[in-house]
């Protein structure tokens, strides 16, 4: 096939080069994973013993069918027992598992979906409505796998079989992201998203190159086609030539050298070339990602998204975790990081973080029901959450932050909440730190324009810039078509940014950015020049901006900084963050 090239919006950086997996919305429902060479026969019996259990499942229903049963129930028996024994359905699955490892779940869907795929071309409708009867059986069969699903193995590493595998699909949800941590797969391209949805915001925290907002990428490659995501451009070359393959080959192992010597940074502290200290800490989504953290030398964790722990549930009684379940993962961050500050937000669901796909409900979501305003309209969650993160503190530093809190009401009705789960807490007999510190987000203007009713009830503030740039500047992080108006630089954020931390300082209190901005070393000295002495990014991103910081100068670039502030044309401002230091 021939090569061709399709340009999109880069949210991941790095060179991935290997082989296209397409995903459907369908696959994104059950788990992905490679299973190791000498596994596959134990999976492929997995999916035939449970090909013959739903044959039983079938038989049973058919002998147990009432005398004055309808003829048609019998018939519909029938029919799903014949569609279970085609070859298309019994064995093709197992010939995917054999020749791609795919796990049990993911090759039935992945056939299951080729076959839907013939049948939407047949002209007879009868014949084409049968599609629903093959996706029924392919549900009963998937109950099955679903029950016995095992833990899914460690990617493989052996030199035998090192699968290269890049992710296509027309969207990703940051929940379905979340399966593809600890497998073999090396990048992600998309037909929609933006450069600061939360579905790159996780690419980032894989640390794996990804661009999205491609179109059609997802109709345009197909399978197993060789893909080269370069995510430094926003380019994705399907089938490429040797000749560029051989380049791009070239380009990676330059990278993956210079990342190596990033990691004698990893003990090195973070002071800029004047003797100023700079607090270096890590965004995590989930406990496990604490030893990554630890590994690039974080010294503690900036932001813990809670609300990881609750996507991606089956069904309402399912999706949220208990208070125990909850407690276990935030202990497990905080023991994890070793005495190390972890600053836990609570959870912040809503716009493009839904619990569930069928709550895309509000005409605009950014703007609806999501983040502190769920939280205070759901008070036994909000109150079992909290109880939960204070438990923790009791194996050490916790700091609560609350996000999206524009109104004096928010804020003190959240801190009331807080002193009720204490009290909660207290008549159970739990541990807690008495004295936790309690911050707030600050990513809506009309809380960096009201600073003082913040700064006067909270022990410390986080800039949350991904936000505060979508509400600013009136655009849908998540519409790649309004992507290039999203712009970190325009004059108006860096004036919030700036007031935010002046007024931090000015009462003697912390304040962080959490957001991407933190994490761009493009941007790093500027907000050094502003005054900010705590970064908090995805650990991947720690050791390239430290080494920005070890090269800044704060008695240079806090005075090129304030003439920064004072310009309000983009294309000077641009021009004079390159020029800083």
């Amino acid at each position: 096939m021939a090569s061709f090239t399709l340009h999109g919006i880069p949210v991941s950086r790095g060179i991935a080069i290997g082989r296209a997996h397409l995903l459907t919305p369908a696959a994104l429902d059950v788990k992905h994973y490679l299973v190791p060479e000498e596994q596959l026969e134990a999976e492929v019996k997995r999916l035939q013993d449970a090909i013959a259990e739903v044959h039983r499942g079938l038989q049973a229903l058919w002998t147990d069918l009432p005398r004055d049963a309808p003829t048609e129930l019998g018939a519909f028996i029938d029919v799903h027992a014949l569609i279970l024994s085609d070859p298309l359905i019994s064995e093709a699955p197992l010939d995917i598992i054999r020749s791609r490892h795919y796990n049990a779940e993911w090759a039935l869907v992945t056939q299951i979906d080729e076959l839907s795929a013939q049948f939407d071309e047949i002209e007879d409708e009868y014949l084409r409505e049968r599609k629903a009867d093959i996706q029924q059986v392919a549900e009963r069969v998937l109950k099955v796998l679903m029950g016995t699903a095992q833990l899914q193995p460690a990617p493989v590493t052996t030199d035998a079989y090192q699968p290269q595998m890049i992710v296509v699909a027309h969207d990703i949800s940051p929940a379905d992201m979340l399966q593809f941590r600890d497998r073999s797969f090396i990048g992600f391209v998309t037909d929609v998203g933006g450069q600061n949805s939360h579905t790159a915001i996780v690419a980032r925290s894989l640390d794996i190159p990804a661009v999205v907002g491609m179109s059609q990428a997802s109709q345009l490659i197909e399978l197993d086609d060789w893909v080269i995501i370069d995510g430094d451009a926003g380019v994705v070359i399907a089938n490429p030539s040797p000749l560029v393959l051989e380049q791009y080959r070239a380009r990676q192992v330059s990278l993956q050298k210079a990342r190596k010597k990033l990691l004698k940074l990893k003990k090195t502290p973070a002071i800029t070339l004047d003797g100023t200290p700079i607090t270096l800490l890590a965004n995590i989504e989930l406990p496990d990602d604490c030893p990554g953290a630890l590994e690039q030398g974080a010294a503690g964790v900036g932001l813990f998204r809670s609300e990881f722990l609750f996507m991606g549930r089956a069904g309402h009684a399912h999706r949220i975790p208990s208070e125990d379940e909850q407690f276990e993962q935030y202990r497990k961050a905080v023991v994890a990081m070793k005495g190390r500050p972890v600053t836990i937000r609570t959870l912040d669901i809503g716009a493009d973080k839904p619990l569930d796909q069928t709550e895309h409900t509000a005409l605009n979501p950014a703007l609806g029901l999501r983040a502190i305003r769920y939280c205070l309209a759901e008070p036994q969650l909000f109150l079992t959450q909290l109880r939960a993160i204070l438990r923790a503190s009791a194996y050490g530093k916790v700091r609560l932050l609350i996000p999206m809190l524009a109104h004096a009401f928010e804020i003190d009705q959240s801190l009331a909440m807080i002193e009720q789960a204490k009290a909660q807490l207290r008549e159970a007999g739990h541990k807690f730190d008495d004295k936790v510190d309690v911050g707030a987000m600050i990513e809506i203007p009309a809380a960096a324009l009201a600073l003082p009713m913040f700064v006067r009830r909270m022990n410390f503030l986080s800039i949350g810039t991904n936000d505060l740039i979508q509400y600013t500047l009136a655009i849908d992080r998540v519409d790649y078509e309004v992507a290039h108006l999203y712009n970190p630089l325009h004059p108006a954020i860096l004036q919030l940014i700036a007031m935010t931390i002046a007024a931090g300082q000015k009462a003697g209190i912390d304040v962080a950015v959490c957001g991407e901005m933190a994490g761009d070393v493009k941007l790093t000295r500027l907000l050094l020049g502003m005054g900010l002495r705590e970064f908090s990014m995805h650990p991947a991103q720690l050791l390239a901006v430290k080494q920005e910081i070890l090269g800044s100068d704060l008695t240079r670039i806090t005075p090129q900084t304030r003439k920064i502030l004072r310009c309000m044309e983009p294309a000077e401002i641009a021009e004079a963050v390159e020029r800083l230091g």
